[in-house]
């Protein structure tokens, strides 16, 4: 899964950022109730089948890296329209999550193998590998933000306590993931008129945060 294509399409890799990015704002929204249960594991199977979709569509570090700057980009759109800080809990954690899955995704990409990759089981392998280093690493969280979130009443990490169902509900999304991303990446290669496409999307995903948090 390391080949490297001649030319990267960025169109979309744009989309899936900004969809990326505003799934995070929705479902930190919307799954507020269950946010000291298994919203953490839920937001990093969407995380990781984004990923998996710009992987397919340009299989390089890079564009992780590029995911992730969008994605945190939206994170960072969303305190200034909540008026909190960075730092705060609801915005620093995400970040700092988002940051950690994409770390996690490119690490054990890159080192599956070309004939493993191809298969749907062994994307079905890296995306629940990727989930379980993810969520290891987020308890690391405490030293970005100060607050790592625990099981009530324990010091023990939430992430970790919900990691199967992380590490499941990813061997599912990331073969899904490269599915829509080979369906994208057919499409930008059609006329060019359709190009403009890919950051009309990434403008109306910016646009339905907004809308979101007006409400």
């Amino acid at each position: 899964m390391s080949q490297t294509p001649q030319k990267t399409n960025w169109g979309p890799i744009l989309v899936l950022g900004g969809l990326w990015g505003l799934s995070e704002a929705a479902l930190g929204m919307y799954l507020r109730q269950c946010a000291s249960t298994v919203s953490g594991s839920l937001m990093t199977g969407a995380a990781l089948f984004f990923l998996a979709a710009a992987w397919a569509v340009s299989p390089r570090v890079k564009t992780a890296a590029l995911m992730v700057g969008i994605a945190a980009g939206f994170k960072f759109f969303d305190a200034l329209l909540l008026g909190l800080p960075v730092l705060h809990g609801a915005i620093g954690n995400p970040i700092f999550a988002i940051a950690m899955e994409g770390a996690a995704f490119a690490l054990i990409v890159s080192i599956i193998s070309k004939s493993l990759a191809g298969k749907a089981a062994g994307q079905g392998l890296a995306g629940g590998l990727a989930a379980l280093v993810a969520v290891n690493l987020f308890p690391l969280v405490k030293f970005a933000t100060g607050v790592a979130p625990c099981v009530a009443g324990t010091s023990y990490p939430l992430s970790l306590y919900y990691a199967p169902i992380a590490v499941v509900l990813s061997a599912l999304t990331v073969p899904l993931g490269f599915r829509a991303g080979a369906f994208l990446a057919a499409l930008e290669s059609r006329p060019a008129r359709l190009r403009w496409a890919s950051p009309a999307a990434l403008a109306l995903s910016l646009g339905a945060l907004v809308l979101l948090r007006l409400l």
